[in-house]
């Protein structure tokens, strides 16, 4: 059998994907596969020959991205996509960025990108319409507050015991409350996120447990007076995202492989601290 550069990225995709199958039930990512010699700008049948086209939507929010330029290299999105495009051996300039709305990107049909990057949560679902490559981002659960919050500026778990948290019934922030926190008080829980939302602005609880997106959509865009106190450690299954690409592209094994190695460099890690910790100021709670 001849091998191609399509026959080694179906091969390594297969490979990645059962990494990516055992990670998300864990909180830590299985080894991922390097990145093989046929995954190479001169040899992947990209849509533009010796050119990468990524796609994110608009407008291109902080911190995945700044100043809505997605082409700068800035924020933590912008970052991973040109890490990846540097892992398969394009330059800055060979990279093209197009704009493409998230369920435009994310319905089953042809695609006029090469993989897309927007937060995109890795699912059995999206997976029959779409194909993910292996997950750039595990996503923590995030406690925020009111600027004039007891708990407004804390750094540890231990300094939390005392809060009254809520978290929305049901939900992987619910169950971090009880995990991690640990809170003298029986967490509030609300039915919706909009009730959540509410009790945190009417100061009927010391601070809300979200996922890291909607910790930063709440602070930066819907509560002028909240902020992150901080990251919580990993619990339970975590939200995966994964660079979105067209129903069995021949390019989803070496997107991934790509992926996988800057995992396992530790590249991933550095840009999570660069962008998510320091730059949009999500702390670590130890």
């Amino acid at each position: 059998m001849v091998t191609t550069p399509r026959t080694l990225a179906f091969a390594t995709a297969a490979a990645v994907l059962l990494a990516v199958s055992a990670c998300t039930s864990q909180a830590q990512p299985a080894p991922m596969p390097t990145v093989s010699m046929g995954c190479t700008k001169d040899s992947l049948p990209t849509e533009t020959a010796g050119k990468l086209t990524i796609a994110t939507d608009e407008p291109a929010r902080p911190p995945w991205f700044v100043d809505g330029k997605p082409a700068n290299g800035q924020g933590f999105e912008s970052a991973v996509a040109y890490a990846v495009a540097e892992q398969l051996g394009y330059a800055r300039d060979d990279v093209t960025w197009t704009r493409v709305g998230s369920d435009s990107a994310i319905a089953p049909g042809p695609k006029d990108f090469d993989f897309g990057i927007d937060q995109f949560s890795i699912s059995e679902e999206r997976k029959q319409a779409v194909d993910f490559s292996a997950p750039y981002h595990l996503v923590r659960q995030t406690v925020i507050a009111l600027k004039s919050s007891k708990i407004a500026g804390k750094t540890a778990l231990a300094e939390l015991r005392d809060a009254r948290l809520g978290a929305q019934a049901g939900t992987t922030g619910h169950q971090a409350i009880t995990d991690l926190v640990r809170p003298k008080a029986e967490p509030r829980t609300y039915k919706s996120h909009d009730e959540a939302t509410k009790a945190l602005r009417n100061g009927r609880i010391d601070g809300l447990v979200v996922d890291l997106p909607t910790a930063f959509l709440l602070t930066e865009a819907e509560t002028d007076d909240a902020v992150i106190v901080g990251q919580l450690p990993q619990v339970g299954s975590p939200q995966a995202f994964g660079l979105l690409l067209e129903k069995d592209s021949p390019l989803t094994g070496c997107v991934s492989a790509a992926v996988g190695q800057l995992a396992s460099e530790g590249v991933l890690t550095q840009l999570e601290h660069q962008w998510l910790t320091q730059a949009a100021g999500a702390p670590e709670l130890t």
